[in-house]
């Protein structure tokens, strides 16, 4: 998986899945296993641990990948595993006043990044992983690195941030100064560039624009490095800031991504150019977004308000 530039996020969760699946059947080694074990474990997810399509997809990704990549073995087409039903619902949207009085409960470092999910709809991993060269100040736009899909893109950079950020940078650049006196300050550097470029991982440019508070040993290769921000800490700043100000939908920092689409598209921006913004592949995921618009439930005057 490290060969291929997997996300340590998924490795972890095929790690898991492989696990589980091993565990199910009396531990045996996968090799003496096949495409009907694998079916009764996709199924048993379904029908008993009811788990999501998602969730399911995930299990059965991590599982094709250990037979066709590790084991070398090709799985026969499995047309008889139980399918979990993928719900169609429609996102959570916040409105213009809700997203203000949220952030309005925020400060410091949480509101800059709450203040940034919702002004760039950017996903909140591609927020963490930023690096201070990826903030273009000059041309007022942010170059995300390696978004869903392993596709870069270019998305706003807010105006009223501008500033913000650029104090974020500076505390960034001031941390990393006090790793090299210390003898750390290498960054993690993505593929093979750490190879090619030995001295990158400790230029500014490349340090993470919202550090982590302390330094830890990198899971792939037990270096001590200072990594980005942990992005719970994001998540529980959003669901205490939505708390004080009485917010009963849920709020994640996907809400908000959700609500930069939604507002953008009711601003009359034209809906390729929010599909760019989000770095959705194809514009039928942007179009998710469209309910909020006149054409949708909110545009029709009810019956009941006819009299």
């Amino acid at each position: 998986m490290r060969v291929k530039h997997y996300a340590i996020r998924t490795e972890r969760a095929y790690v898991d899945w492989i696990r589980r699946f091993i565990q199910a059947n009396g531990r045996r080694h996968p090799r003496e296993l096949g495409g009907r074990e694998v079916e009764a474990f996709l199924s048993l997810l379904a029908v008993r641990g009811r788990v999501a399509a998602s969730t399911q997809n995930q299990a059965l990704a991590a599982l094709l990948f250990l037979y066709r990549e590790v084991l070398k073995t090709e799985l026969p087409w499995m047309d008889k595993v139980v399918r979990a039903k993928r719900p169609e619902r429609v996102p959570v949207v916040l409105s213009v006043a809700e997203v203000r009085a949220l952030l309005a409960v925020l400060e410091g470092r949480p509101w800059l990044l709450a203040s940034l999910l919702y002004g760039s709809g950017m996903r909140l991993m591609e927020v963490l992983r930023l690096r201070i060269k990826d903030v273009d100040f000059g041309r007022g736009e942010i170059t995300v690195r390696e978004g869903k899909g392993a596709r870069d893109r270019r998305t706003v950079l807010p105006a009223s941030l501008v500033e913000p950020l650029q104090r974020q940078v500076d505390r960034a650049r001031a941390l990393h100064a006090v790793d090299l006196r210390e003898g750390f300050g290498q960054a993690w550097l993505p593929f093979a560039l750490a190879r090619k470029y030995p001295n990158a991982g400790r230029e500014p440019g490349w340090q993470y624009l919202f550090p982590s508070e302390r330094r830890s040993a990198d899971p792939r290769d037990g270096v001590v490095r200072r990594h980005h921000l942990d992005d719970q800490v994001v998540g529980r700043a959003l669901k205490g800031a939505a708390r004080r100000v009485g917010l009963v939908k849920p709020v994640s920092a996907h809400t908000l991504r959700h609500s930069f689409a939604t507002h953008l598209l009711e601003a009359g921006y034209d809906i390729r150019t929010v599909q760019e913004l989000l770095g959705h592949k194809d514009v039928a995921t942007t179009q998710i977004y469209t309910h909020v618009l006149n054409r949708g439930a909110g545009g029709v005057l009810s019956p009941l308000d006819r009299q």
